[in-house]
């Protein structure tokens, strides 16, 4: 189905500005609204929207909407989808990038072999070489993982005291994931999947630190419960932030501030910056 915006406006609203940890706003899905999202987003209570890159010419995409854009931070690295892109140049251009302020995360890297875009070898390498420059540059390392739980949880667990912290992704429950993030003081991120009627994961959000845990919409994908069928938008994380609440039988301020306090922590001062009454602990 073609993304299609939806108008429903959330009936509840949170005190503490809400974190869109992950976001694809850089995305063509935006192109011919993307300001009016950013404003939809504002009305909703999201104070801090985390851009993310997937390619080297998407984190740079990412990095001038965060440049240009209060209330924005990017991230840059190259997704498992385009891990056969990893080159010696590719790595330069997104090295050059990590070194900017505005770019507070490597990724999204990681391993995904339910599609097979790049070959699980390459994944794996381009993964473990980001995962050393998060180390190196002392940035944290955004993971996507889908379908390669046991690989992805032996280089969490390798690297994962060597970084400042790893975010694992939309979250998807798997206990072996969920394991190695234990052993290294991973961060858990929930998108729209927390509202799927169908969602039933080996890990429950009650299972996780409550220290540990982010909202985020992964958008323009994965859009939550009502605007399944949607284009997703980060005005939407409210939706997520509402379900994990809920599943943690919170407030939904009480949630909020809290999941914005982490992503200040993980994501560092600069998210703190713009959000005054929130300080990076």
């Amino acid at each position: 189905m073609p993304f299609q915006h939806s108008s429903r406006a959330p009936e509840e609203r949170v005190g503490t500005a809400l974190v869109d940890a992950h976001c694809h706003l850089g995305d063509g899905a935006f192109d011919a609204d993307r300001g009016a999202a950013l404003a939809r987003a504002r009305a909703a209570g999201v104070g801090h929207i985390v851009v993310i890159g997937t390619t080297a010419q998407d984190s740079a995409r990412a990095h001038t909407l965060a440049r240009g854009t209060a209330g924005c931070s990017a991230t840059a690295g190259v997704h498992p989808h385009e891990a056969s892109a990893w080159s010696e140049e590719t790595e330069r251009r997104v090295r050059a990038l990590l070194v900017e302020p505005e770019v507070v995360a490597v990724g999204e890297t990681g391993l995904d072999y339910h599609y097979y875009h790049s070959p699980r070898d390459i994944q794996r390498w381009a993964f473990e070489a980001q995962l050393a420059l998060a180390a190196e540059l002392r940035k944290p390392a955004v993971v996507h993982a889908r379908e390669a739980d046991d690989d992805v949880a032996a280089l969490v667990r390798a690297w994962g005291h060597k970084v400042p912290a790893i975010v694992l992704h939309s979250f998807a429950g798997s206990r072996t994931v969920f394991d190695a993030g234990m052993s290294v003081g991973a961060y858990f991120s929930f998108s729209g999947m927390i509202t799927f009627k169908n969602w039933n994961p080996a890990v429950r959000p009650s299972d996780c630190p409550t220290d540990r845990l982010l909202v985020e919409t992964d958008a323009p994908y994965l859009a939550p419960v009502p605007h399944r069928g949607h284009r997703n938008e980060p005005a939407f994380v409210r939706e997520v932030a509402a379900a994990l609440a809920g599943a943690l039988r919170l407030e939904l301020d009480a949630l909020g501030q809290r999941t914005t306090e982490n992503a200040c922590r993980v994501f560092g001062p600069r998210l703190a910056h713009s959000l005054p009454e929130i300080s990076a602990t």
